[in-house]
């Protein structure tokens, strides 16, 4: 799928605006250009931002509550979902402060940049998550591509007191991960299928208790 292909699929998946696709096209341009140095996306998606980051970012937009006030992705890297949703967010007047958290400092440059030039309500926090003495105050997550299950389910359990939902991007051995983790964890979740990916899905997960 080309690139006039795959914003054309965006389109007619999203129904945004003009501005908003202009806004993605910067980020795009931006994002290829400090990939030569940053590592943000892997050479393999290069040309595919649109479908496999812009796309694939989007489509949590519908498990967030529009009453909602903040949400924290966790090891942002290049911006996803955080930054798409934050993009999507302006434009559906929802006034939902991201949290971008990422512990490379040179990717947290590249974040403000992105922010600062797209004039979002966003913040990048230079912080690794996993540093003994931090804690999180928020009480709703999104983790794409940042660790594994049982990483993500201790880090919540651990750190985030005042837990109410984590929306986790999951791949092939997604079903497995969570069979696992079932033995250590009661765990309430909606589960959907990815649109992007026929192998891949994404849960909400709304209770995390230790066995």
């Amino acid at each position: 799928m080309d690139r006039k292909d795959q914003i054309d699929t965006f389109n007619r998946f999203t129904q945004v605006s003009r501005e908003t696709i202009k806004g993605l096209m910067l980020y795009e341009e931006l994002l290829i250009k400090g990939n030569k140095n940053l590592n943000l996306v892997g050479n393999s998606t290069i040309n595919h931002i649109w479908h496999r980051h812009f796309l694939d970012s989007f489509q949590v937009i519908d498990f967030i509550d529009k009453n909602q006030k903040t949400l924290v992705d966790l090891g942002s890297g290049a911006g996803f979902p955080g930054l798409v949703l934050s993009i999507v967010a302006k434009e559906r007047k929802i006034p939902l402060k991201i949290k971008l958290i990422e512990k490379s400092k040179r990717k947290i440059n590249f974040l403000k940049e992105i922010i600062t030039k797209l004039n979002l309500n966003a913040s990048a926090i230079y912080q690794n998550v996993e540093d003994e003495k931090f804690y999180f105050n928020d009480d709703t997550f999104v983790a794409r591509a940042f660790k594994p299950l049982p990483k993500i389910f201790e880090l919540m359990h651990k750190k985030a007191k005042n837990f109410n939902k984590i929306i986790i991007f999951l791949g092939k051995n997604g079903k497995d991960g969570l069979l696992q983790a079932s033995k250590n964890w009661d765990i309430k979740y909606k589960q959907r299928m990815s649109v992007t990916s026929k192998d891949s899905f994404i849960i909400e997960v709304s209770k995390l208790i230790k066995k």
